[in-house]
């Protein structure tokens, strides 16, 4: 840089903000100006890493005359909780939840909303920064959208991060029923956040009464269903990774009413974006466990270095339960002697249960009520998983694995009984 250069952008600083946006402008982010003045999209040269957003999929797109053209379609759909469960919901494009909007920081976006349900709709994009009249409060910025018409949002997309979407007409009812998506924004220049694998994971819960079919949007306490993507574990996809991979794990929270306290067994991570925005590296933290509250995402990024098959869970307690786990009586302690016979005299049949704790509930295969599942979870390696909804696994395996690939683990690696000559060497007396 010459002297003239030098004294030049000093004297901008005195100038009042040139030189933030030059710098700016050499760190890959849109010149501030009016709204659809920016270039849309990235540099050719500059790819951006797909999110997957497992048991999800993306939006489609098309480009015209520089413009990305979205259509979302508010409908009912017939939708699977878990194997088992099935729910009459609304969604958009026959999804529950709705598919993910990936896009590019400086992106004009435009995207037509057709409602099909049968109440007017409108859809705020949470945490986005727009324009007042795309912001889709019903009343508030813009008319409802009546059934049957479509209506058109467009905007320039001034940021990136992870963020969502969701209606803001009668809310509590529509997002009740499943209506939500995730909104994916990449940093123009995304050479200083690459990763190997990005994940994405939209948490929500669900009233679902035992032997229905249709969500409940007047429950404030008792959510028996929690769910990853709109699944619940055993439904849940796996997050597939091949060891050596750096990773990143979106963590979206449009629940009701909870926080989720979400845990990644074997790992530290560190917090890395808020959906206020990326976090300085010299102000993020290290974790085991991250707290999403209601209506805010959490980025979280690690080196996949330790290989095996790892838990990934709210760890609210009733959060990984199933619909059936929810509201029963507490048995502890009880004794049951004599009680059965008594029972199964008017009720053939009847065992008491639980009163030496719930593990291996999930195995008994007793009949259970129509369209209705079990407290507890699915099979793994070793037998059943009694963890289920909120609950999913991050697979880091040598290799890429596929999804029903379990871990081997190496000899002498895997907690066993324990020899009787090896609690005589340690003096360990379990009498």
């Amino acid at each position: 840089m010459t002297r003239r250069q030098m004294l030049a952008r000093s004297a901008a600083v005195f100038a009042g903000g040139v030189l933030l946006k030059e710098v700016g402008e050499a760190q890959g982010a849109p010149p501030p100006s009016s709204e659809g003045n920016q270039r849309p999209g990235a540099d050719a040269k500059n790819r951006h890493l797909p999110v997957h957003t497992p048991n999800g999929e993306n939006l489609p797109w098309k480009m015209v005359d520089g413009v990305k053209v979205f259509h979302l379609i508010t409908e009912p759909v017939r939708h699977e909780l878990t194997p088992g469960l099935r729910v009459d919901s609304w969604g958009y494009n026959g999804r529950v939840h709705g598919p993910t909007i990936e896009a590019v920081e400086g992106d004009r976006v435009r995207i037509y909303v057709t409602n099909r349900l049968p109440e007017p709709t409108s859809v705020h994009w949470h945490g986005i920064l727009l324009p007042n009249g795309m912001d889709g409060v019903a009343g508030l910025n813009q008319r409802p959208i009546p059934p049957g018409e479509t209506y058109r949002y467009e905007f320039t997309l001034r940021q990136h991060g992870t963020h969502m979407y969701h209606p803001h007409f009668d809310e509590m009812t529509q997002m009740a029923m499943g209506m939500m998506g995730l909104f994916i924004i990449h940093p123009r220049d995304s050479r200083a956040y690459r990763v190997d694998q990005d994940f994405a994971l939209l948490l929500s819960e669900w009233k679902i009464q035992v032997g229905t079919s249709r969500p409940d949007p007047g429950e404030m306490v008792d959510f028996n269903i929690l769910t990853m993507n709109g699944r619940a574990f055993p439904g849940t996809e796996p997050l597939l990774v091949r060891q050596g991979e750096k990773v990143r794990i979106r963590l979206v929270n449009l629940s009701a009413m909870s926080h989720h306290p979400i845990h990644l067994h074997g790992y530290k991570f560190l917090v890395t974006a808020t959906d206020g925005g990326k976090i300085p590296p010299s102000a993020q933290w290290p974790e085991t466990t991250v707290l999403v509250p209601v209506g805010s995402s959490r980025d979280i990024e690690f080196n996949a270095d330790e290989p095996g098959d790892w838990a990934l869970h709210c760890h609210m307690t009733h959060h990984l339960m199933n619909q059936m786990g929810h509201d029963i009586p507490n048995m502890i302690g009880m004794d049951p002697s004599g009680l059965d016979e008594k029972i199964q005299r008017f009720l053939t049949g009847y065992m008491t249960m639980g009163h030496t704790g719930m593990g291996g509930m999930g195995t008994m295969g007793m009949p259970v009520p129509r369209n209705s599942i079990p407290m507890l979870g699915g099979e793994g390696p070793f037998g059943h998983i009694d963890m289920a909804g909120m609950f999913t696994i991050v697979k880091v395996h040598p290799t890429r694995p596929a999804p029903d690939d379990w871990y081997e683990h190496p000899p002498g690696t895997v907690a066993e009984p324990a020899p009787e000559q090896d609690l005589r060497r340690d003096g360990i007396k379990t009498g």
